[in-house]
């Protein structure tokens, strides 16, 4: 009798056997290996590929990809039983997601495409530090019949025990790298919190990294800034901001042509164009896949006056979030094609006044504002007749010489009114009345407590005083929040009309 073994590794010892049965079963040795690549058919010599990375820059990294480079050229090379199939490298990429790694995915794509039999890395954290990525790579890999090797831990894929050391090893890369995101989130927080700011400034405008790390001023950018906030001021909107930049070719944030509406937008509402900075505004919701979202209350913030140089005071950067606010209130769109645009109400029905030429095309050319509801519908139309455009600017510049004149009179004025709109005098005296009502009720509450401790007491009517006491106690720290709250309006509206 012959003995074969099969690809299973069971020992046959008969080519041929007859069952009692009367069926003739006859062996058929195998004479390839398993999962056998058609290239490895032809020739029997593996095509063998190396993958090496390191996931930072650093100078010692650098010498670590250099090395690995090298010591897998010549690993291949020197295998007469192997065919070199390529190195294939990543340097200085992170390894939590392979989606960024071009090296990784040309080498994958490349096995998958029959072009190699044997991956060969290093360990585990080098091929990737996600397990879900790992498994899944390596199972399709499986499919095709190629095999990863990875050198540290001493594993081969297509060995029977392959996969489940490979699930151990990768959930043990994964919490390695959760550990090292934590410490660099705890070290980011860390230097939030003790007020140094930082920047991305290949995508702000108007700084740039100083010598000593910090934001120093680029005037050149900062001319645009400033054009920004002073074009907002004169009655543009942003649209119209962003299409004057676009057509006169001044380059956005992240060096683009045309400007965006939002890109405007976000440059008004910065504060640290004022010199301020809201730290954490964003947070990382998914270590593996970097996504962010905006802090909504999740991660403390911290916001730092005066962290670095202004490009626009505080004056005009309040006076450009009082503006935002005011038309935002409108509800509708704000046009700038005019100084009097949305400036002039109508005094009969409330709406805004909209400019009309009429003989736009002879020589009695002229421009009048009228009501916008003057024709919109019969049960609404608003009875009030046009101005002409010459008339409104004659008023105009009466009315600022008569502000000019008055300029005294005014002032005082308006220091009386804000004195009266903003006094927190009264407020004051309730929280003075209502802090020392709530040290009498707690003090009562003291007393009822050391005569229950000392001397016999009918516990239903202890919890009924007692519950009274607290309820009381509780009412008045509800009138002192809602009074300290009318109390920080009138502070900062105070403030506001200061500024304004």
């Amino acid at each position: 009798m012959t003995e074969y073994m099969t690809g299973y590794g069971t020992a046959v010892h008969d080519a041929v056997r007859v069952m009692p049965d009367g069926r003739k079963v006859t062996a058929i040795p195998a004479r390839v290996q398993r999962c056998a690549t058609g290239h490895m058919l032809q020739t029997n010599r593996p095509r063998v590929a190396a993958y090496a990375r390191v996931s930072t820059d650093q100078e010692e990294q650098e010498t670590s990809f250099e090395a690995q480079c090298d010591y897998y050229s010549r690993l291949i090379r020197g295998n007469p039983a192997w065919e070199y199939a390529g190195l294939y490298t990543d340097d200085g990429v992170s390894a939590t997601s392979t989606a960024r790694r071009e090296g990784f995915n040309r080498l994958i794509a490349d096995a998958l495409d029959g072009k190699i039999d044997r991956i060969i890395t290093k360990s585990v954290s080098r091929f990737a530090r996600n397990t879900v990525d790992s498994l899944t790579t390596i199972r399709r890999l499986k499919e095709k019949g190629v095999g990863v090797t990875f050198e540290k831990e001493n594993i081969d894929t297509l060995d029977n025990k392959g996969e489940l050391m490979i699930t151990i090893m990768s959930s043990l890369a994964q919490e390695e790298s959760r550990s090292i995101s934590e410490n660099v989130t705890w070290g980011w927080r860390k230097r939030i919190a003790d007020g140094k700011v930082s920047m991305t400034y290949g995508n702000f405008l108007g700084y740039e990294r100083g010598a000593d790390g910090n934001p120093v001023i680029d005037e050149a950018q900062a001319r645009i800034v400033r054009q920004i906030y002073g074009m907002f001021l004169d009655g543009q909107t942003p649209s119209s901001i962003a299409a004057t930049l676009t057509k006169q070719g001044v380059p956005t944030p992240t060096g683009r042509t045309n400007w965006q509406n939002s890109t405007v937008k976000s440059i008004l509402t910065n504060e640290k164009y004022k010199g301020d900075a809201l730290l954490q505004k964003t947070i990382t919701v998914d270590f593996l896949s970097k996504a962010h979202k905006v802090n909504e209350g999740e991660a403390p913030q911290f916001f730092v006056e005066n962290s670095h140089p202004a490009i626009i005071s505080r004056e005009v950067y309040d006076l450009v979030q009082l503006e935002l606010q005011r038309r935002g209130k409108r509800g509708r769109h704000t046009s700038a094609k005019s100084i009097f645009s949305d400036r002039l109400i109508c005094g009969k029905c409330g709406a805004t006044f909209g400019s009309k030429v009429w003989h736009s095309t002879d020589p009695y050319r002229k421009v009048i504002w009228r009501c916008n509801r003057k024709y919109s519908r019969k049960d609404t139309k608003c009875p009030n007749r046009h101005l002409n455009e010459e008339k409104i600017k004659d008023a105009f510049v009466i009315a600022v010489n008569q502000l000019v004149i008055q300029r005294d009179e005014i002032f005082a004025t308006y220091d009386k009114i804000l004195a009266g709109l903003t006094d927190t005098a009264t407020l004051d005296a309730d929280l003075q009345r209502l802090e020392m009502e709530k040290d009498g009720v707690l003090q009562r509450i003291t007393d009822l407590i050391h005569e229950n401790a000392t001397t016999k007491m009918d516990q239903g009517e202890y919890n009924r005083r007692y519950d009274g006491l607290e309820a009381h106690r509780v009412a008045i720290s509800e009138k002192q929040k809602r009074i300290k709250k009318n109390w920080r309006i009138s502070c900062s509206e105070r403030e506001s009309w200061k500024r304004s």
